[in-house]
């Protein structure tokens, strides 16, 4: 369509866009996703970033219509196979709610879904979100048979194969109650061994007191991956990788969410809204890559925003360096 222009020359702007948004897709992102090995899958924390117009989403849109709609246009993107849903970590999800998300995305599409945090929580943290329970121990910390009825179920009847990993996040706490690092070992073998069988099923641990050989042993004995997370407060990728049983798992999940250096709420304020790149960190990068490639096995890789400034183009930076490094063992292997 030829510009228009009004009575004085000037282009006339073009109407914008109604409804949800559609996807943003590239050239460059159909060829990345064909050239990428298919048992890799790279996505992001969530999807309902307004900052990610232009970048995900062909048009303005709210955080709230994203939430609602915005999982059908990332879908679309072929570099996006994977998604983390942060959101059941606060409140379960009902089996209607996971169906409704799985209705959004490809056959091919797996979710990488954080449990509710009443599984991993011993005692309630003094915040107001808490409300009565605040301070008060959680009779549900480590309980198979709630994390049966209230996470594993709902969230298989609504997701089926669409359900990637499912993972458990323990943050720092007070342990000493229940035996330390090695009781709490002790007690998260006798939970995973209960839960039901046929899942992936994935740890992370939030603080380094609890990278013990112990917990490899958990892990290992109950099936389990250990989720190796990038944060401020733990040590890097190499060393986790190096620590845990990730090399003998026979799944690889990562998830890079933070900026050495950084707060939450301080990358948060640097690096809003998330349209761009701001401090790209190619050490982390690299060791992401490294144990992505070390074994010829499934892998998970979540991004945040927070990591490096934009979740999107964290990944689509990462998915130009796995593809080359990729192609150039490749190159080497047939010569």
């Amino acid at each position: 369509m030829s510009d228009q222009f009004d009575l004085f020359g000037a282009p006339v702007p073009a109407p914008k866009k109604k409804g949800p948004p559609g996807p943003v897709v590239t050239d460059e992102d159909r060829d990345l996703a064909a050239r990428l090995p298919p048992r890799l899958r790279l996505g992001t924390s969530s999807w309902s970033f307004p900052g990610w117009e232009g970048l995900v989403y062909d048009r303005p849109a709210s955080e709230q219509t994203l939430a609602r709609h915005g999982l059908a246009a990332y879908a679309q993107n072929p570099l996006f196979r994977t998604v983390g849903v942060d959101r059941s970590h606060y409140q379960p999800l009902t089996a209607p709610q996971w169906q409704g998300l799985a209705a959004q995305v490809p056959g091919d599409f797996r979710f990488l879904v954080k449990a509710h945090e009443y599984c991993s929580l011993r005692r309630f943290p003094e915040h107001p979100r808490y409300g009565s329970r605040a301070g008060q121990d959680n009779l549900f910390f480590l309980d198979p048979h709630y994390a049966r009825d209230e996470v594993v179920a709902p969230t298989v009847a609504g997701l089926g194969e669409k359900l990637g990993v499912l993972l458990f996040q323990f943050a720092a706490q007070d342990l000493r109650p229940i035996g330390g690092p090695e009781g709490f070992c002790d007690r998260l073998y006798a939970f995973l061994s209960e839960l039901p069988g046929g899942l992936t099923y994935a740890v992370e641990v939030r603080d380094r007191r609890l990278m013990i050989p112990r917990l490899g042993e958990a892990l290992a004995a109950s099936g389990t991956m250990p989720c190796l997370a990038f944060t401020n407060d733990l040590p890097d990728l190499e060393w986790q990788y190096r620590s845990s049983p990730a090399p003998l798992a026979p799944v690889t999940v990562l998830r890079w969410l933070l900026r050495r250096g950084l707060s939450y709420r301080e990358a948060q304020l640097r690096y809003g809204p998330f349209s761009r790149l701001v401090e790209p960190d190619e050490q982390t990068r690299q060791q992401a890559i490294d144990i992505l490639l070390r074994h010829a096995r499934p892998g998970f890789l979540i991004l945040n925003n927070k990591a490096e400034g934009s979740s999107p183009e964290s990944l689509r930076a990462l998915a130009r360096q796995l593809v080359f490094h990729v192609e150039q063992r490749d190159s080497t292997t047939t010569t």
